[in-house]
């Protein structure tokens, strides 16, 4: 089941149960009003001829000589009380009896016995304890509501007046309203239903953009493609928004896997390239050790140096390709407070044993600490020195400073500069941004100093400009004194 007929139907389903409540309360009220509005009319009517009723009734019995006294009165016709004012007025819906206290029939309106109205013993017991007695019952097949009512004369009953409705008329107005309020609520549920499916169809529209869009996406890979939508942001608006904000998130990572594969594939290639050279020239130089006749002793000293040369050049591209590998790999580097200055100073020692002839400035107070790894940040200085001492000629300032809740740590030399074209590519492996390089390097020292730095969640730059030098700048989170 959709879930637009689910909302459909539970729309409806709600409707129903309203209008139920609503028609049963309506119906129970108006069969409640219009029972009360006829008991008050009996009532009224008892009130009106009671005392008529009892004065005509004792006047007719008083000029009867043929009454015996103590006897029964017979029924007396209402004929002998029509030109009474009272009578006139009486409703011709509404039928009046009197009784004797006995419950026998004395007036009717045409004086016959069998014109009693119903009255049960418990009734007429209820009536001589001089209270009001309301009955339904049957009277030649009309439904009836019975209104007896005691007459009392000097404290005692009299007579007992019965005023009686016909309930067919009420009856029948709430049979039509019953069938008007089930007419008019499936009439409601039915229009309701199409108006609900239409506005259902409008509401889940842009869900069911959705689902297109993530199909299609699905099926095509085109993660920069969005859901349109242009309504509130309600629920369904928020949906699309976050929808969209996921498929961004999803075009990132997408775009991020696509350069990684590409970086590792350039990676290879370059590995590859690095490899093949040194490889190369060992299997050259062993091919002239085995020719025949033997090559003289003195090229062969040769032949073995440069093997031995090539030999510490693969050594030292491989040890650089497992520090990057462990660098990438993000292996957990414990990080605790680190004093700056003596790790700038054993850093800066061993640095000046690479060239002996030139000068290495330090500059920093002793307070300044760090949260970081010791070996980790005397790699990265290491490279940062060794790289100012290839591409510079003077001397080398390295300086320690707090900025703000950060410490800085400069490396600066006063060498040719980096051109703006190479330096976005400096951190790039292997690349090799001087003209005049050696050829000892493999363009992977800076690569690994970055992943290093950025492994323990500090960062590394370059600022550099043409004929004025190189700084390289490492921000650390500092620690207060």
């Amino acid at each position: 089941m959709s879930i637009r007929l689910r909302f459909t139907l539970l729309y409806n389903a709600i409707l129903a149960l309203t209008l139920a409540v609503f028609g049963l309360s309506l119906y129970s009220i108006q069969a409640g009003t219009t029972l009360e509005a006829l008991k008050k009319d009996l009532i009224r009517s008892s009130e009106t001829v009671g005392n008529v009723v009892l004065q005509a009734t004792i006047n007719s019995t008083s000029t009867d000589n043929t009454h015996q006294p103590g006897a029964i009165p017979p029924p007396i016709p209402f004929q002998t009380f029509s030109n009474n004012p009272s009578f006139q007025s009486l409703p011709e819906r509404e039928i009046v009896r009197v009784l004797d206290a006995e419950g026998n029939l004395v007036a009717s309106p045409f004086g016959r016995s069998q014109d009693a109205l119903p009255l049960g013993a418990t009734g007429l017991k209820v009536l001589q304890g001089q209270s009001d007695w309301w009955e339904n019952d049957t009277v030649q097949g009309q439904a009836m509501l019975i209104y007896s009512r005691p007459i009392t004369v000097n404290g005692k009953i009299a007579y007992i007046l019965q005023v009686a409705r016909s309930l067919d008329e009420r009856d029948r107005s709430l049979r039509s309203l019953a069938t008007i309020l089930v007419l008019a609520s499936l009439l409601t549920i039915l229009v309701a239903f199409g108006i609900g499916w239409l506005l259902s169809e409008i509401t889940l529209s842009p869900i069911k953009r959705l689902t297109e869009t993530a199909h299609a996406i699905g099926k095509e890979r085109d993660f920069a493609r969005r859901v349109s939508y242009n309504g509130p942001q309600d629920e369904v608006g928020r949906l699309a928004t976050t929808f969209n904000s996921m498929l961004a998130h999803l075009q990132d990572a997408y775009q991020q896997v696509a350069h990684s594969l590409e970086a590792q594939r350039n990676f290879v290639a370059d590995v590859s390239h690095e490899l093949r050279t040194p490889l190369t020239t060992l299997r050259g130089n062993l091919g002239l050790l085995h020719h025949e006749p033997p090559i003289p002793a003195d090229e062969q000293a040769d032949i073995l140096a440069d093997l031995v040369d090539e030999s510490d050049r693969l050594i030292r591209l491989v040890n650089d390709l497992l520090v990057l590998a462990r660098a990438d790999a993000g292996r957990n580097l414990v990080k605790q407070p680190l004093a700056i200055l003596p790790v700038l100073e054993e850093t800066c020692r061993q640095a000046c044993l690479l060239d002996p002839g030139r000068r290495i400035q330090l500059d920093g107070p002793e307070e300044l600490a760090i949260l970081g790894d010791h070996d980790t940040l005397k790699q990265v200085l290491l490279i940062a020195l060794d790289n100012a001492l290839k591409h510079s000629t003077g001397d080398i300032c390295v300086s320690a400073v707090r900025t703000g809740e950060q410490v800085e740590i400069r490396v600066r030399d006063s060498g040719e500069g980096i051109p703006p074209e190479k330096l976005e590519h400096i951190f790039d492996r292997f690349y090799r941004g001087g003209e005049g390089n050696d050829g000892r390097g493999f363009g992977l020292g800076l690569s690994i100093a970055k992943s290093l730095v950025e492994g323990q969640g500090d960062t590394i730059k370059i600022d550099s400009e043409p004929g004025k030098g190189t700084v390289v700048i490492l921000s650390f989170a500092g620690l207060l004194p």
